[in-house]
């Protein structure tokens, strides 16, 4: 499954015009400082907000980072509860100085190296959401993006009567908006619905 989460993240930030390395694909015996980055990201032609980077990035919001280092969490069963954060100490390790700063190295000269994390999902309730935000805040995290919109934009962003060669995942996406898997989004705020049964009449 990680290859998986990380061919999807991969591709949603090639989607947005950034250079994306990543650090090796093998396997190693025994995990190093420098592995618990998944990839290293460039945005050669970034944007200005004119508000603070929000924590919980959209993809509009991805244009104005720079520079970033990319870990991939991809526990696509659980939610990133208070609960869960407090009892995986390794989600953190690669906010650890040591092995920021080896990090950071990689993209030479100066400048603001964002800290971003892949996550399944944040907590839907305001209290928990908020309280796992401040963990992570705490912790040296900079901000996180949600699967669901890495997932959400690559189905809106993929055409399907583009041939997708060079991408299996986009290909496949391909295939199923063609097959009509993924439908358009609808506007059902103002629908309404006919009462059921026999109406009654008034005198």
């Amino acid at each position: 499954m990680s290859s998986v989460s990380e061919t999807i993240v991969r591709e949603y930030f090639e989607l947005h015009g950034f250079l994306v390395r990543q650090q090796r694909k093998y396997v190693a015996p025994t995990r190093r400082d420098d592995e618990e980055i998944d990839f290293f990201v460039l945005n050669p032609q970034p944007t200005t907000l004119d508000r603070p980077l929000p924590f919980i990035l959209t993809s509009f919001d991805l244009a104005a980072v720079t520079r970033a280092i990319v870990v991939v969490k991809g526990w696509h069963t659980e939610t990133f509860s208070p609960a869960v954060l407090a009892n995986a100490p390794e989600i953190f390790r690669f906010v650890e100085p040591g092995v920021f700063q080896q990090a950071a190295r990689q993209f030479g000269g100066e400048g603001v190296v964002t800290k971003i994390l892949i996550v399944p999902a944040l907590p839907h309730g305001d209290e928990a959401r908020q309280q796992s935000v401040e963990l992570l805040q705490a912790k040296g995290i900079d901000a996180v993006i949600p699967f669901r919109t890495l997932l959400a934009d690559l189905i809106a962003q993929t055409e399907s009567n583009r041939n997708y060669q060079k991408s299996d995942l986009l290909q496949i996406i391909r295939v199923l908006k063609n097959y009509e898997f993924f439908k358009e989004p609808q506007m059902e705020l103002f629908k309404t619905t006919k009462p059921r049964g026999k109406s009654r009449r008034t005198s």
